[in-house]
């Protein structure tokens, strides 16, 4: 393999080594409004919403009465209202599904995705453009902070560490090139994948969907276990008090250069132990990086694993940002 294949695109070794930026702009951002917001949300997610304070957040499902995800997203709370960013895949379902649940409450929401910019700015050393640009640089996860008329708050979408930029869409093409100008370089929506995939951070509508449980996803982070009631904490709270789903998502390497499709068996031997989620080559590891789930007995020390005839092996977690 050549030197450059060895190292990886511009993109991808300014997001490991630099600071890349991405252009997220078609994620969903949802405003709710009102006195009962935060009372509706909290009934809706996995996370204590309740609790939060103005310039803070957290990362939470939203579940159907079964228990399984319909969405994620980070629920940011201002002043006087909530930012709901989640997958471009669920913006609308999202509105869609807290509107569904206003009936007597003081509750407004509005789907903001068509008129924002969303622009990430990731790896080690995003703070150093931030604060070149004069920038707030909230250092907490889901903190945030207004930036003129954007605002900035610290979450990450491959897991490295990263801040995201909300703007009107009209400031978008000003922004990215300020951003061009204090060193930081555009990484493409494949790039940002293969450093999300060595992280090992799963992404909705890839990783897990509306046939997952939240524990199957491992992303505990997701939920608080002493919130009171909530949609689908019937099913979270049953999985809890026996002690664990069958099948978990966990990160792997492959000892191959040839990514196998989403769907691709994990064997055990001879026996079926799993499947990929999501898989590509990383030029930092010259091997495959992948998500998948697997069968809880099979996550044993040295467990020996193949997929598409390569060998493959559990990757020692590392918690991601965001």
């Amino acid at each position: 393999m050549s030197q450059a294949g060895r190292q990886g695109t511009p993109g991808y070794q300014a997001l490991r080594e630099g600071a890349g930026w991405l252009d997220l702009t078609g994620r969903g951002l949802i405003r709710v409004t009102g006195e009962d917001g935060a009372r509706l949300l909290h009934a809706l997610s996995s996370n204590h919403v309740e609790q939060l304070q103005s310039g803070e957040g957290c990362y939470a499902f939203f579940l159907n009465a079964q228990g399984r995800i319909l969405a994620d997203a980070h629920i940011l709370r201002a002043e006087d209202h909530f930012w709901l960013d989640t997958e471009p895949e669920t913006a609308g379902f999202l509105a869609g599904h807290v509107e569904k649940h206003v009936i007597a409450d003081d509750v407004a929401v509005e789907d903001l995705t068509a008129r924002t910019a969303v622009l990430a700015l990731e790896g080690p050393r995003a703070a150093a453009v931030l604060e070149a640009l004069g920038a707030p640089r909230p250092e907490h996860l889901n903190q945030h902070a207004a930036w003129d008329e954007a605002r900035v708050a610290r979450l990450s979408a491959t897991g490295l560490p990263g801040w995201r930029i909300f703007a009107p869409r009209a400031e978008m093409e000003a922004l990215a090139g300020r951003l061009a100008e204090a060193g930081a370089i555009r990484a493409a929506s494949e790039e940002a994948r293969v450093a999300r995939l060595e992280v090992g951070k799963p992404r909705y509508g890839e990783d897990f969907t509306d046939e997952h449980l939240p524990q199957e996803t491992q992303l505990f982070h997701a939920l608080h276990f002493a919130k009171g009631c909530y949609l689908g904490q019937e099913i979270v709270e049953r999985i809890r008090s026996r002690g664990h789903v069958h099948r978990v998502l966990v990160p792997l390497v492959l000892r191959t250069t040839e990514a196998p499709p989403p769907g691709a068996k994990i064997l055990a031997g001879e026996k079926d132990a799993g499947e990929i989620t999501s898989a590509a080559f990383s030029p930092a590891l010259a091997r495959v990086v992948a998500l998948g789930y697997l069968r809880r007995e099979i996550l044993v020390p040295g467990a020996s694993l193949t997929v598409a005839g390569a060998p493959a092996s559990i990757k020692a977690p590392k918690p991601p940002e965001g």
